[in-house]
């Protein structure tokens, strides 16, 4: 397998605040996160050859108009919830293929100002297989999902609930995530039930937001920055369409899209062992149980021990593989095309040991992982250290 190790470096970043943001358009947004990661890398809007912006958005243009970038190629990109890094990656192989020094990649989403039946999600129901909007949900299947680890496995309340007690925990230490205020085991548990056994707080909010990185090759990093943070796997897989939903042998445990994606971007990355080599991780966490999910379909553990893996603290900041240290998409919320490039911020500024008080110890490997619908399409992401 080619491999994009140590080709492309990340030489900037920057993130607007995550929220209710009804006082900022989507341009905004863009332009906020654009211009922090322009200052981060020390350079000016010209020095952009090319641009990617990940976003679902169907109204929204291009980047050029806010950014005033024109004459320039852009890209928009569109991958289910997986756009964000979708568009991080393809930013990287052009860079990488040598046909741009500097790149900028952007995530955004606008979704707060939009009526229940008029947003993103509910276009899925309204556009799609004829039988999804009958009665099907995103949390349902979710759901679904629980109740299945909880008959094959076994699983506590607590244990579901610990899982958002320790993002807000994160969150509280972000000042740009959305929820920013610790919750304890019985606030979790004694939310509105959603979709048996998930509850109100087991549930990432919707929110709007931007993200954005800029990207050389490595050779060339050293030119603006010498805490640059390298790019060491890229791997992305769409294994199955919404007939996964209909499949009468899927055993809602299993996600094969995040299993490839992984396995590409360990393979590139020379890791052999995530659980020991991964120093921490940004998981997909719509819902609580989807981030158990994902400790076990990522490799962290095995399948089964994910419970384990959160009532142990082995996930907590201070444990030996932290997941989620900015807080997650429960404490961000999840505008669907910037939660990637979001993602992207939080592990370039870990590996660079610029988070404060929620600082992962020994940061040398970080993982990103964008889930799309219900497992639709996936991308893994890795940065380190040089």
């Amino acid at each position: 397998m080619n491999s994009i190790r140590d080709k492309v470096a990340v030489i900037g970043v920057g993130c607007s605040r995550f929220g209710e943001n009804f006082d900022l358009s989507y341009e905004d947004m863009i332009v906020d996160a654009t211009y922090e990661a322009y200052k981060d890398a020390g350079i000016d809007p010209k020095d952009i050859q090319a641009a990617w912006l990940g976003t679902v958005n169907p109204e929204i243009g291009s980047l050029a108009d806010p950014l005033r970038l024109f004459d320039i190629p852009i890209t928009r990109v569109e991958n289910y919830c997986a756009s964000g890094l979708d568009a991080f990656r393809n930013g990287c192989l052009a860079v990488a293929s040598g046909m741009y020094d500097i790149a900028l990649v952007v995530g955004a989403e606008k979704m707060r100002d939009s009526p229940p039946n008029d947003t993103l999600v509910a276009s899925v129901y309204h556009h799609s297989h004829p039988l999804l909007n009958k009665g099907m949900s995103y949390i349902g299947f979710f759901g679904m999902c629980a109740n299945v680890y909880r008959e094959k496995y076994g699983l506590s309340e607590e244990t579901l609930a610990r899982v958002a007690v320790k993002s807000h925990h994160n969150g509280a230490l972000n000042p740009r995530a959305f929820f920013q205020r610790e919750i304890d085991v019985k606030t979790v548990m004694d939310s509105p039930m959603m979709a048996h056994p998930l509850r109100l707080l087991h549930c990432a909010p919707v929110t709007d937001g931007a993200a954005a990185a800029i990207i050389t090759r490595k050779e060339l990093a050293k030119n603006f920055r010498n805490d640059y943070v390298l790019v060491k796997g890229l791997g992305m897989s769409v294994s199955t369409g919404f007939n996964i939903n209909f499949n009468p042998n899927y055993d809602f445990l299993t996600f094969r899209s995040t299993q490839i994606a992984a396995k590409s971007a360990y393979e590139q990355a020379g890791i052999k062992d995530p659980r020991k080599e991964i120093s921490f991780a940004e998981v997909h966490d719509c819902f609580s149980i989807t981030e158990i999910l994902n400790y076990e379909n990522l490799g962290f553990c095995g399948p089964g021990e994910g419970k384990r893996f959160i009532d142990e603290g082995v996930a907590s900041l201070e444990g030996d593989l932290p997941v989620n240290p900015s807080g997650g998409l429960k404490s961000f919320g999840h505008p669907i095309g910037a939660s990637g490039v979001r993602m992207i911020y939080e592990i370039t500024k870990q590996l660079q040991g610029k988070c404060g008080p929620r600082q992962v110890k020994n940061a040398k490997l970080g993982l990103a992982h964008n889930l799309g619908g219900t497992g639709i399409a996936v991308g893994v992401t890795i940065l380190g250290n040089q």
